[in-house]
């Protein structure tokens, strides 16, 4: 899950790459809320992989610089 602020529409975007699709998932006004927000839409992305019998996606591997 990654979370940025975006000043264009004035609150924290969320965005989940290993999820193909649209890049931008959810949002909140507060970097609180824009995480119980993406963690919302991660289980329902698993309930819905799950459903469809999909494997879930292979999770990327981030490197520090």
């Amino acid at each position: 899950m990654i979370i940025q602020w975006s000043n264009e529409d004035n609150c924290f975007l969320v965005s989940l790459p290993d999820f193909p699709s649209q890049q931008w998932r959810t949002h909140g006004n507060f970097y609180e809320e824009a995480v119980a927000n993406g963690k919302e839409v991660i289980e329902s992305l698993i309930i819905s992989y799950q459903a469809d019998g999909e494997p879930l996606p292979k999770p990327s591997i981030a490197t520090a610089a």
